[in-house]
């Protein structure tokens, strides 16, 4: 038996992060968060690009645009991470918002092959999301990292 044991190596890896300025204080202790823990495991910091977009639902459009190859060349990113925060409201809104940016970052890593780190927090209040935004941060740099070099192990 042949296991593939997880790797979180950095180095020579290209991660793209796509933020949502929504509820921004939290997303941006996110960014700081995963950056952070990218460059410590070995992520050169010239080799993490970062986009921001409106809200969560916007998320999904540009990490597709990230993830696609264009005009014959290589793929560009060996993984993705979403960063957002869907603070629960008064209103049906916040299952939408909630759902949908979910199952948009499930499809485009299933239909283009390249790992996203889903970070978009879906909590109560603000005080859930401010207590969870480093940790989550770090956990996204984390698995993008490990989705990227089992990829590679198996040869994907």
């Amino acid at each position: 038996m042949t296991a593939i044991t997880p790797d979180l190596k950095g180095a020579g890896l290209r991660i793209g992060i796509v933020w949502s300025r929504f509820n921004e204080e939290i997303v941006r202790e996110l960014l700081t968060a995963c950056d952070r823990q990218l460059v410590e495991l070995g992520v050169a910091a010239a080799d993490i690009d970062v986009v921001s977009v409106p809200g969560a639902l916007e998320l999904p459009l540009a990490l597709q645009s990230l993830a696609l190859e264009r005009r014959g060349f290589t793929r560009r990113y060996d993984a993705l991470v979403a960063l957002g925060a869907v603070v629960r409201g008064e209103t049906y809104h916040f299952e939408v918002v909630a759902n949908e940016s979910a199952r948009g970052i499930l499809e485009v890593q299933l239909e283009t092959g390249v790992p996203v780190a889903n970070a978009v927090l879906t909590t109560n209040d603000e005080a859930q999301a401010k207590a969870r935004a480093s940790v989550k941060g770090a956990e996204a740099a984390r698995v993008a990292i490990e989705m990227a070099n089992m990829l590679k192990a198996i040869g994907a």
